[in-house]
């Protein structure tokens, strides 16, 4: 065997790494309860134009993308996406949601959402900061 440079995977070489790391994450925790997580907005003609997409796993969640179109920024859709996902968390059980944003994306936004700073990392990229957050959560018991 030896080490070959490949810059690009394919979805499903993807797919198949994370599987593996989850089986190996699974057994170190005991937990095999992972779930994808999201919302979307879609315009008239069915295009998305915001989404808050992550997953739950083991009592906590990643949100992985937040993203408005820029046309329909500054009329509280990703307040609304982010409410829903913090909600559906809830009711799974998650007691924490964390989420990476660079100092040009929405810290703000998640910090008025009761998001805090759990590290920051400045040059990251050059100019900019690459900032952690963290949101506890109350766990909401589903509906029965």
């Amino acid at each position: 065997m030896t080490v070959q440079a490949q810059h690009e995977l394919s979805a499903g070489e993807i797919d198949a790494i994370e599987d593996s790391i989850y089986v190996h994450n699974q057994q170190a925790v005991g937990r095999d309860d992972a779930q994808g997580l999201g919302f979307v907005i879609r315009d008239e003609a069915g295009r998305i134009v915001g989404v808050a997409a992550g997953y739950s796993w083991a009592g906590t969640s990643e949100l992985k993308q937040m993203w408005i179109d820029e046309a329909y920024r500054g009329r509280g859709y990703a307040r609304e996406l982010l409410n829903a996902f913090s909600a559906e968390a809830a009711i799974r059980g998650v007691r924490r949601i964390w989420v990476q944003s660079y100092d040009f994306q929405a810290p703000g936004l998640y910090e008025k959402a009761g998001f805090v700073r759990v590290a920051e990392f400045a040059e990251w990229p050059e100019g900019h900061s690459n900032v952690i957050l963290c949101k506890t959560l109350k766990a909401t018991p589903a509906a029965p």
